[in-house]
């Protein structure tokens, strides 16, 4: 998409642009849902007065309502031109490993803390709220944990490996943050942010997000042992001795997504709290699992997910917090 599309610098432009994508069909009420056929737009009563652009009325009796296309979605309330928004969505549904929000603010034009939140909103129209369980019959889903943040690191520990000697094992981060991942191969990924990584807290994250049917693959940790009996076949790749694939049994996959996620977590975005982590999460999960469009049709996909969600600045019971996560 050429970003000098008159949907990235004209706010008119970029509204006609978003009501064909939220409504197909016609305005739809977002408080009742009536349809086009008890919606009309709002027209100024006078000569020379102005009414906003994109205003609509419901005539159904109960509702009565004026709306605009952002009511009900994540852009509602915001002051920011919706040319912006729209460029905002494909940037960050163009960039492989993400968009600084002081990138944004440069880009865009508007307040660093403005397109802070802006790319949150995105992000959160980025959640899929109801996914479907990854992988099936005759899927593989491989599976892996990984560590983000600066916390404290664990002492490691000599260890005797028959062909190497005593290596220096262990040092995972006792206070990072722990994510579990799950990579289906040539298809979609799902990161979960964990505050424990033990084996029950691997058996929900597996039994809620991956079909049974599945084949799973992960490396040779005690923590998917019991739960790995639950799908059609569990196999695992030791990497302790060096081994990283051994025919079809390999967790190349993931390992391929963790570089993307953690070069993007830390060349781009460099810090993020842990009440956002899920969210960034979200981010690299969708864009690697819509890898196989376009730009433009994986900008798309973003908006098409505005609908139905809020994100608020402060919590409403808060005081002084900074954002809603």
């Amino acid at each position: 998409m050429n970003l000098t599309d008159p949907r990235f610098q004209d706010a008119d432009k970029a509204r006609e642009y978003l009501e064909s994508i939220q409504w197909p069909n016609g305005p739809v009420c977002p408080h009742c849902k009536a349809d086009k056929e008890n919606v009309t737009a709002v027209v100024a009563k006078k000569e020379g007065a102005k009414t906003r652009a994109g205003l609509y009325q419901c005539n159904v009796k109960e509702c009565r309502k004026q709306f605009t296309v952002t009511v009900g979605t994540v852009f509602e309330r915001s002051h920011v031109p919706l040319n912006k928004w729209l460029l905002a969505s494909y940037l960050l549904s163009a960039s492989k490993k993400g968009m600084s929000a002081h990138q944004l603010h440069r880009t865009l034009g508007v307040a660093y803390k403005t397109a802070w939140f802006m790319a949150h909103r995105i992000r959160e129209a980025m959640t899929d709220e109801n996914p479907s369980p990854l992988g099936g019959e005759g899927q593989t889903v491989e599976a892996d944990e990984t560590y983000i943040g600066n916390g404290a690191q664990a002492k490691k520990k000599k260890v005797f490996i028959e062909g190497k000697g005593f290596v220096m094992r262990g040092g995972g981060g006792q206070n990072k943050r722990k994510v579990v991942s799950l990579v289906e191969r040539n298809g979609r990924a799902r990161s979960i942010h964990v505050r424990y990584l033990t084996a029950n807290t691997i058996r929900d994250v597996l039994v809620k997000n991956v079909d049974s049917k599945s084949a799973l693959m992960t490396d040779e940790s005690n923590l998917y042992k019991g739960i790995g009996t639950k799908f059609f076949s569990h196999d695992t790749i030791n990497h302790s001795k060096g081994i990283y694939g051994r025919g079809h049994v390999t967790t190349n996959t993931i390992e391929g997504f963790f570089s993307i996620f953690k070069r993007g977590m830390k060349g781009i975005y460099q810090h993020c709290s842990e009440a956002n982590l899920q969210r960034y999460l979200n981010e690299f999960d969708f864009r690697y699992s819509n890898r196989k469009i376009s730009d433009t049709e994986r900008a798309l996909l973003a908006l098409k997910g505005i609908e139905g969600k809020r994100l608020y600045y402060r919590r409403p019971y808060s005081h002084g917090a900074s954002a809603n996560a």
